[in-house]
């Protein structure tokens, strides 16, 4: 019995040190993120001076966070930006205020800084046609659900509500069916 405790014990062990980390965002030679991001990144001196002006100013619409907020439950997001594109650095901090008043669970949520040829060195950006930056996709169970892409057709509240509940919606470079 203790063998078999023993044996459970560092099985548990390795596999909890087995979970995959993303590693910590790099650099570019401007000093643009690269890699893996999380809000923590945005926070810092380089990047905070657009972060955080970008996030206070946005005014939630709390109507409609109210409908998001369960249409967020089994969603996850893989979202790229690029911390060198202005169109990034206003809608970034906007997804993230929205996620904090909805209070989405960050582990569903993959951000992937691209450079300005909207590539990583790790090719993280492969097989998700980012064209322009911010893109946003969301899926539910695996499959893409939709994506907001560079800016909103209205807001963000409601274009990711209409993403989100199966209505219509085209984001800017979509073209029509």
């Amino acid at each position: 019995m203790k063998k078999i405790i023993l044996g459970l014990t560092i099985l548990i062990a390795f596999s909890c040190n087995a979970q995959k980390k993303e590693p910590a965002p790099t650099k570019d030679s401007e000093g643009n993120l690269i890699g893996y991001a999380k809000k923590s990144d945005f926070l810092k001196e380089s990047y905070n001076y657009w972060f955080t002006p970008n996030y206070k100013k946005y005014t939630l619409d709390d109507k409609l966070i109210t409908k998001i907020k369960p249409l967020l439950k089994n969603v996850t997001i893989k979202a790229f930006m690029g911390t060198w594109c202005s169109d990034s650095k206003m809608e970034t901090p906007v997804l993230y205020k929205i996620l904090d008043a909805a209070k989405f669970d960050y582990k569903n949520l993959k951000l992937v800084a691209v450079d300005r040829a909207k590539k990583t060195p790790d090719s993280l950006q492969k097989g998700y046609n980012i064209h322009y930056v911010p893109t946003f996709i969301f899926y539910k169970k695996g499959k893409e659900i939709g994506r907001f892409v560079e800016y909103s057709v209205e807001t963000m509240e409601k274009d990711m509500l209409k993403i989100l509940s199966g209505e219509p919606y085209k984001h800017p470079y979509q073209e029509e069916d």
